[in-house]
């Protein structure tokens, strides 16, 4: 079975539209600096409504992990599922597969950027691999 697809919607499209250009995206509150995801209409920190999506870095770590043991559709055991901080603020996380690094070799802490690849022909799903 194939992996299910990102089902964008108006304040998701920004992030899966910049996906599909090979560029990760984050929403960023224009008023204080404060980058925010998930999209939320309103900035956490002061509470400011003129966001915008802008590009980040990619480069993060390993915050926390799992992996799993049972086929999901679309993917093969055992796989890694991967809560990214990135590096442009401390909390700024995001979920996403570790691809070319072996479960048993997942630490806390690894360096990881961010790769893309395709999931269909019109969609790039952001991943992330083991930075050099």
């Amino acid at each position: 079975m194939d992996r299910p697809l990102p089902q964008p919607d108006p304040e998701t499209a920004f992030f899966w539209e910049a996906a599909n250009r090979g560029e990760l995206h984050i929403l960023r509150c224009r008023n204080c600096g404060t980058y925010i995801h998930l999209p939320r209409p309103a900035c956490r920190t002061c509470g400011s409504t003129d966001l915008a999506p802008e590009r980040v870095s990619g480069r993060g770590t390993v915050h926390s992990y799992t992996v799993t043991h049972f086929p999901l559709p679309g993917y093969e055991p055992p796989f890694a599922v991967v809560l990214v901080e990135l590096e442009e603020q401390p909390g700024l996380r995001l979920v996403s597969n570790l691809v070319d690094v072996r479960p048993d070799e997942i630490e806390i802490g690894m360096p990881v950027e961010v790769t893309f690849e395709p999931a269909a022909d019109d969609v790039m799903l952001p991943l992330f691999r083991r930075r050099a």
